[in-house]
């Protein structure tokens, strides 16, 4: 990446922020098969969680409109919304963790909470998931542009 000399250094880390983002928005698009969604659950098991957790299926499903993903440890089944597709790689990756720490600890506590610290991107995805919540909530604009 090329960045204009005249930049100041926040200014450049900002501007390298969000052309990341947009790469990273980019990449998502393009939409993940359940074959590609298992392979990233076997890596991420691997890097994040010592390769401990190991899924019998992950697919996506279209019947989860209030919940991100879900897990069935005594299946080994996980699966992830479609709500999730389109969205950026982290935020994914960061459901499809959080799916597969529940293989190894069904709860919420302390000690599932720890498996998920690993990620470095935990605090900015569940932040980008409250956002797409908050707003779903917003009330529609009269006169805004339909899409």
């Amino acid at each position: 990446m090329l960045i204009p000399a005249r930049m100041s250094e926040a200014e450049e880390q900002r501007w390298v922020t969000v052309m990341l983002d947009k790469l990273a928005a980019q990449e998502s698009k393009r939409l993940l098969g359940d074959a590609e969604l298992a392979e990233r659950a076997e890596r991420l098991s691997a890097q994040y969680l010592d390769g401990r957790a190991r899924p019998r299926s992950v697919r996506w499903v279209t019947n989860q409109n209030t919940r991100w993903g879900s897990c069935t440890p005594a299946e080994g089944s996980i699966r992830l919304s479609h709500r999730l597709q389109g969205m950026p790689e982290y935020v994914v990756d960061y459901v499809l963790l959080h799916e597969l720490a529940h293989l190894l600890v069904p709860g919420h506590g302390p000690r599932f909470w720890r498996l998920l610290e690993a990620y470095p991107r935990t605090e900015r995805a569940r932040g980008y998931l409250e956002g797409v919540v908050a707003a779903g909530r917003l009330p529609h604009v009269p006169g805004e542009r339909d899409e």
